[in-house]
């Protein structure tokens, strides 16, 4: 019997109209454009304003609407339908059921998928999971990430990190040997100490004290999560390199979480990997947690080849984290 892979075979993505530069952020907390530079790589991040849409389910429409529109794709052909998400338009109700309805997928299923920055990547797993087992032939993927509902831009360590936007990928079944070919996905339960947000959820429900106290913001130890963040994404990509006898000329394209220039930079060097083959936006985006990787898709896929070696590689809060190597399915 013919093995099944889940393979890419559309892309598409969305980031809001408002451009928020580091010019804009020396306003309202004490930094400069070359402090965050220096440090993150981000020059500028999108943020979405009431005027032009509300809510991660407007970015995740838009990303799904422009995947069809190119592919061509009628929603009603979608079996599937998964938001990698840390910001779901509210608690209860599923933002993919919402984004479903709304983009005519009359036929899919859909759930959300929380695991912060590491979101689409355990996403891409979930796919992977569902496609192979053949009953599903078309399974639409969003990341996207409403991050300004969540930052409080009194806060410099996170302020100057975030941005909203989305994307989206198209998995559909292949058996020429492309598509998803390994993964290694990681968490430690131990880490959300270090980066979260306290209110909000079941622990601590939201009080006239909670909302004072800023507890609705996210909050981040900077060095410690660096740390791991550095160490855990170097490992996992280095790891999927060693397990499928994949040296650095075999790799075409590192497609590395976009959180920290400097932890992209480090997870390049621990792979062998030179620069001109490390996928980056961040300078434009800042950091979209979900939709990072398929935004990296969307800037680069005229430049992917069928048959090309992609790994991917993210850490998030939680802590969670991974990797996947991927054969891109398409010219």
């Amino acid at each position: 019997m013919t093995k099944i892979t889940a393979a890419i075979t559309a892309v598409g993505g969305y980031v809001p109209q408002f451009v928020m530069t580091n010019k804009m952020l020396e306003d309202l907390v004490d930094t400069n454009d070359e402090w965050i530079t220096t440090r993150t790589g981000i020059k500028e991040r999108r943020v979405l304003k009431k005027e032009e849409g509300e809510g991660t389910s407007y970015l995740a429409i838009k990303a799904a609407q422009d995947l069809m529109k190119k592919k061509g794709l009628d929603a009603a052909e979608i079996d599937l339908i998964i938001v990698a998400t840390a910001t779901p338009d509210s608690m209860v109700a599923s933002t993919a059921a919402f984004v479903a309805s709304e983009i005519g997928a009359v036929n899919a299923f859909a759930y959300d998928l929380l695991a912060a920055c590491s979101s689409f990547l355990f996403g891409m797993s979930a796919v992977a999971g569902h496609i192979e087992t053949g009953r599903y032939k078309k399974v639409l993927l969003i990341g996207a990430d409403k991050m300004s509902s969540i930052i409080d831009y009194t806060d410099r360590t996170t302020c100057i990190i975030f941005g909203d936007g989305a994307g989206a990928v198209l998995f559909e079944p292949n058996t020429e040997g492309l598509g998803l070919q390994d993964e290694y996905l990681r968490a430690d339960g131990n880490g959300r100490k270090f980066l979260g947000m306290e209110g909000g959820g079941s622990i601590m429900p939201a009080t006239i004290e909670s909302v004072q106290n800023r507890k609705h913001f996210i909050f981040q130890e900077g060095k410690t999560v660096f740390k791991f963040a550095v160490s855990n994404m170097a490992d996992v990509a280095a790891k999927i390199m060693t397990r499928n006898d994949l040296t650095e000329k075999d790799v075409k394209w590192l497609v590395p979480h976009q959180a920290n220039k400097r932890i992209i930079d480090a997870t390049a060097r621990r792979m062998g990997i030179d620069d001109s083959k490390v996928m980056m936006n961040i300078q434009r985006y800042g950091n979209t947690t979900s939709a990072t990787l398929p935004l990296l898709l969307f800037d680069y896929e005229k430049q992917l080849k069928k048959g090309d070696n992609l790994v991917f590689a993210a850490f998030g809060g939680g802590f969670t984290w991974g990797s996947i190597y991927l054969k891109w399915a398409y010219n």
